[in-house]
């Protein structure tokens, strides 16, 4: 049985989110509805990160499998024919092997969050960046989130829905950086917690605007304790940008990925 990996891009504004839900349209029902639509099977797709619903992704992975071998372009074409008009597209397709999984082989993921960080609000970028019009000073918050970067206990940076068996993860990067009136976080790490990143953006929001200082950071991470944290940012400014496989790549956490972001 062939076994297929799909790299995707996605807008997640018009979704629930990644997983089936019965509440509303999910990118990973877009997607199986799409394979039966060009094969006539039924697959389940596994992805690498479950975003939750308005998070988008340039670089999600996901795989499945068929009965029939096809190839790999007509898997890929095929997909996007079908896909249409919803905001899903299947970037590269591949054939692997049978042990590949896109969720449990995976050993990096890397966010993006994007803030608009001036008075006038979006006017093309709606719905993929967070407006903050009060001035944010991104080298405060770069300051703050390198108390962050390493092996830590992040119970304060997680939902209190997280199912997570335990809070220690290790972030390998954690960088702010200002381009006119964008600031970006970029976070990697081999896996995440839920809303880890969501938290962490929201809890650097108040550094930029004054709130908090860097010991407050330190201090909330100290405390274990999600009432001690900043908020949870809006999920439209979060996208999951890529997810690495390989031993090159491996590196802190061995426990199972969560990734609802």
């Amino acid at each position: 049985m062939p076994r297929y990996k799909l790299t995707i891009e996605y807008d997640g504004e018009p979704f629930v989110g990644w997983q089936r839900q019965e509440n509303g349209p999910s990118v990973q029902a877009a997607l199986e509805d799409a394979i039966f639509a060009f094969s006539g099977e039924r697959a389940a797709v596994q992805g690498a990160g479950r975003t939750d619903a308005g998070v988008h992704a340039r670089g999600q992975v996901a795989h499945f499998d068929l009965a029939e071998e096809k190839p790999v372009e007509t898997v890929r074409s095929a997909l996007n024919f079908h896909l249409k008009p919803r905001p899903v597209a299947v970037v590269l397709a591949e054939q692997v092997t049978a042990d590949f999984h896109a969720r449990f082989s995976a050993t990096w993921r890397r966010y993006r969050y994007r803030i608009l960080n001036r008075r006038a609000p979006p006017a093309l970028d709606r719905g993929q960046l967070w407006h903050v019009g009060a001035g944010l000073d991104a080298a405060a918050m770069a300051e703050a989130a390198s108390v962050l970067v390493g092996h830590h206990d992040f119970n304060s940076f997680r939902s209190t829905a997280c199912q997570a068996p335990s809070a220690l993860k290790t972030l390998d990067l954690f960088e702010v950086s200002r381009d006119g009136d964008e600031i970006r976080v970029d976070v990697g790490s081999r896996s995440f917690l839920h809303n880890q990143v969501r938290i962490l953006v929201g809890t650097l929001g108040l550094v930029g605007r004054g709130q908090w200082t860097r010991r407050d950071v330190e201090e909330a991470l100290a405390a274990r304790d999600r009432t001690r944290a900043g908020p949870t940012a809006p999920p439209q400014g979060l996208c999951l940008m890529e997810v690495r496989y390989g031993l090159a790549d491996a590196g802190g956490d061995a426990e199972e990925a969560v990734d609802d972001q």
